[in-house]
Formats: C-alpha cells, sequence, structure tokens
C-alpha cells in the first residue's frame, strides 16, 4: 500500500509560480515513477509531468520549459516547480504512482489557481 498527501496549491496572479510537493508513505521501496496529472472543471484528466526513481523526466508539451518536476527520495517527496504560470493552468493537481503490482494510487489533490 501507498499514500500520496499533495501541498502548495493557492491563488496566484498570472506569470507568477507555486511549487507543488508530493509526499508518499507506505510502501515506498515499490515506486518507481510518481507522475503529476492535472484536472480543470468539464475537462479530462491530463498528465502533466513525470519522474522515475533514477531521476529522468517527462513533460506534457502545454508545460515543457515552464514546469520542474524534481525527486528528493531521502524525504520520500515529488515537487513540482511551476514558472510562468498562465490561467489555463488553472486546475486541481494529482500525484499518482503504481508498484511493482501495477496498482494505481492516487492523492486527494491541490488546487491550482491562476488570475488572469
Amino acid at each position: 500500500q501507498v499514500q500520496l498527501v499533495e501541498s502548495g496549491g493557492g491563488l496566484v496572479e498570472a506569470g507568477g509560480s507555486l511549487r507543488l510537493s508530493c509526499a508518499a508513505s507506505g510502501s515506498i521501496f515499490s515506486i518507481n515513477v510518481i507522475n503529476w496529472y492535472r484536472q480543470a472543471p468539464g475537462m479530462q484528466r491530463e498528465l502533466v509531468a513525470a519522474v522515475t526513481r533514477s531521476g529522468r523526466t517527462n513533460y506534457a508539451d502545454s508545460v515543457k520549459g515552464r514546469f520542474t518536476i524534481s525527486r528528493d527520495n531521502a524525504k520520500n517527496t515529488v515537487y513540482l516547480q511551476m514558472n510562468s504560470l498562465k490561467p489555463e493552468d488553472t486546475a486541481v493537481y494529482y500525484c499518482h504512482t503504481t508498484d511493482w503490482a501495477f496498482n494505481d494510487y492516487w492523492g486527494q489533490g491541490t488546487q491550482v489557481n491562476v488570475s488572469s
């Protein structure tokens, strides 16, 4: 079992920055990849960024060059640094992972609102 808790969301002006955190607990030894997803009202959930235990990363085209995902294994925490935020980035952001048995685990989400 894995538990994920997001934090760091809030209200920010367009062009501003936020840093989201995802703290993992439980059977964290089984985690290889942690993903950040987001979902706006009435929209499909989309993958924003992913990071492996070794530090390899991948990003959606819509956030590439603006967002940075990183992983601190000693703190069991993944971060999403979001710069140059746009109103289109407004959404609930979720962290997600799968274990070695391919079970899915989701955090409860943290709200990000970017004003224009």
